[in-house]
Order: structure tokens, then sequence, then C-alpha cells
């Protein structure tokens, strides 16, 4: 009777999990959530799977970076990890959740939302990354998203914030709530943005839940392996906002045997370290690579980049 409930429940959760149970290359556990789509949307998703045989031709021996986790994204399994349960500071990984969420609550992205000052002025105190736009300015939500997500706009997360909830505490609330939801267990946030508090912390583990959880959105998706933008008309900008992909313009044309980073997410605090969350396709599949606390700042050799290289790179040589 028990193995029964396994098996139906095996394929009630989908192939992965069959493969799981019966392959003997990986452990079993129960997803802590299941794909359910909307439309375009998906309202949750499965947790990965830590794997009982890690991917052995896969060393993060020698990496900059001291937490770190690769995920397959086809079979929802981590094929390596150093420390990706042990706690760090996201930084501007922060704004993928803000940026989920306000998908979620938005049903129009052609409509506009009016940038105040007083937006402005705690940016400007804490030296925050701004995407352009200017206080006053009217800016369509569908600019405002690629303004998070490629250039880390802190005051595109405010306007979303103040849009969707009463305030930016409101709106935090629903990222916990929803990293509750999607099984992210060492998780909390404080702020939209990532600005560094103590009680503000994730793990990188729960950085690539977030991620695969994420990129399932269609909207999400497009805006994240986006490299260039250019914003629509308004009366500060006539001609648009041109906004680019950070992590982008730090891989400068470098590509990686088999396949490319075809997206990706970088942060940066004294406290976080240099950090990516990124999306790469080799050999015809689809890997996430999150990583965290590289020594360095924005003006330093950029390690999470090299180390998304060089963990990526051994990735050419691996069996689909």
């Amino acid at each position: 009777m028990v193995l029964f409930c396994l098996i139906a429940a095996a394929f009630f959760y989908g192939k992965p999990l069959v493969t799981h149970l019966f392959s003997g290359e990986f452990s079993f556990s129960w997803p802590s959530l299941i794909h359910i789509k909307n439309g375009d949307d998906v309202v949750t998703t499965a947790k990965p799977s830590f794997s009982s045989k890690p991917n052995l031709s896969i060393s993060l021996e020698g990496v900059h970076s001291p937490y770190a986790i690769l995920i397959d994204m086809d079979k929802h399994t981590v094929l390596a990890e150093k420390n990706s349960t042990q706690q760090i500071y996201p930084a501007s990984l922060t704004k993928m959740m803000t940026a989920i969420v306000a998908i979620e609550e938005t049903k129009n992205f052609k409509e506009t939302i009016s940038l105040t000052e007083e937006m402005f002025t705690p940016l400007y105190i804490n030296h925050a990354s701004i995407a352009g736009f200017s206080p006053g300015e009217k800016v369509r939500k569908d600019d405002l998203l690629y303004g998070i997500l490629l250039p880390s706009g802190a005051e595109c997360c405010l306007a979303f914030a103040t849009d969707i909830s009463s305030s930016e505490k409101d709106f935090v609330e629903l990222m916990n709530k929803k990293a509750k939801k999607i099984g992210m267990k060492n998780t909390h946030f404080t702020n939209t943005i990532g600005l560094h508090d103590t009680a503000h912390y994730s793990t990188t583990e729960d950085m690539a839940i977030l991620l695969s959880y994420a990129l399932e959105n269609k909207t999400f998706y497009k805006a994240f392996t986006t490299k260039n933008y250019t914003s629509h008309a308004t009366t500060e900008h006539p001609d648009g906002v041109a906004i680019s992909s950070t992590m982008f313009t730090y891989l400068d044309g470098i590509v990686i045997p088999g396949g490319d980073i075809i997206g990706g997410k970088t942060g940066y605090t004294t406290e976080a370290g240099q950090c990516l969350a990124s999306l790469a396709k080799i050999n015809g599949k689809e890997y996430i690579l999150v990583t965290a606390g590289a020594a360095g700042d924005p003006k330093t050799e950029n390690l999470h980049i090299s180390d998304a290289i060089t963990i990526y790179s051994q990735l050419s040589g691996t069996p689909n």
C-alpha cells in the first residue's frame, strides 16, 4: 500500500519525481510545492531537491565566492553546492523577489506610475543604484520592471511598492509571504532594494528557489534575459531611457564552451560582497547558478562573473 501511494504521488507531482524515485541517483524528497500554471503565470513551484550523488565533474574548488549553488533546471536537482544553506546578505538579488511580486500584482503594464520626490530622497542618502528615471516622471510599469532587473533601479522598486501597497513596508510583507509560499525557509526581507540590514537575509539555496520560481513566469523570463532596453517616451525623456543589464555589461562578450549565460542579476553591498544569480543555456539545457560573498566591490575585479564562467564552463563536457 505504501509503495502504491509513493508511485501515485510520483506521477501526480510529475516526471522529475519519478526519476528521483527509481533511478537510484537521487535522494527521495517530497517537493514542498508543485507547478500550477494560470495562463503565462506560475502560481507556485517545486523546490529543487539535493542529489545524493553530486556531479563529480563539477568542482567549486578555487572559486572566489564562499557561497554557491548550481541547479539543473530540467530536473530541479542540485549539481554542486558550497555553503548553500548558510546565511548571506542578498543585496540587490532581493530585487528578483520585488520584480516577481510586482508582476503577479500588476494587471496592466501599460499603465504609468508617478515617481515622487519622496521616493528618491532615501535612495540618494543610501547611494542606491538608479535606473535613470526622474522625480515627477510618469513611467510605464513595463519600463519600471526592466528598470528593476537590468540596471537594478531602486526607484523602480519603490514605485511598484507604493503603487501596489500603501507603503514599502506593506509590500515587503507580500515579499515575505511569497518567500514562505515557494519554500524559501531561511529568508527574511526588510526592504525592496537589498539595502543592508541584519534582519534582511537569505541563502544561495533560497535565492535559487526564488529564481527557479520566477523564471516560470514569461514576463519575468523575458526581462531577466534582456541585454538592452529603451523605455517609452516621457515628458522628461522624449527619446526614452536607454538601460542595460549590469551583468551583460560585465560579461562584455565573454562566451562559455557549449553555450551562453543568457540572463542574470548582480548584487553588491560591503557586507554581502559580490553576488550573482544567473541563468545559462549549455548544450541545449538550462542551469541556474547563485553565488554570494565574493571579495571586492563594483570598482574591482568582477569575481562573481569569473566564478560563473569557471563553473558553467565545466558543464559543456557533461552528459545531458
